[in-house]
């Protein structure tokens, strides 16, 4: 495994969908709203913009964290991986390159929300899914270092 997470690569990008697509096609609360050609085309921009960084073993991604400036657009890890410390390892790192983080994480994804708090996020604010496109209510989360 990489130790450091690393900037993504477009030949990354089956890896990041393959990571991607483990929770979000397989997770019963949350519905399927975009067709694959979408994330595909939203992956390879994400990527090319340098706005991924990545965990990697010898089989491919473990884990990312995609992100634009001090804003969390995602953040996933491989099923086979998880409870290991990769997506925080994720996240310290993304908390180390600034002063602040903010995102949004869906209201039912109780495991997420645990684990953002964990990390010294706040739930600051609460929306009811007009902003994301599941149309699910989510919850805004804000970091900042000294908070």
């Amino acid at each position: 495994m990489t130790a450091l997470p690393q900037c993504a690569r477009l030949r990354d990008v089956p890896g990041l969908l393959g990571v991607m697509w483990a929770f979000t096609r397989h997770t019963a609360w949350l519905p399927v709203v975009r067709p694959w050609y979408v994330d595909t085309w939203l992956m390879l921009g994400l990527v090319r913009a340098g706005q991924v960084q990545l965990l990697r073993d010898r089989r491919g991604v473990l884990g990312f964290i995609a992100r634009r400036g001090g804003r969390v657009l995602a953040l996933y890890v491989r099923p086979d991986a998880r409870g290991q410390g990769l997506g925080r390892r994720l996240l310290a790192d993304a908390q180390g390159q600034g002063a602040a983080l903010e995102l949004w994480t869906q209201a039912a994804n109780g495991p997420a929300r645990a684990f953002y708090a964990a990390a010294g996020f706040a739930e600051v604010g609460q929306g009811n899914g007009q902003g994301n496109d599941e149309g699910l209510p989510d919850i805004h989360l804000v970091w900042g270092k000294g908070a």
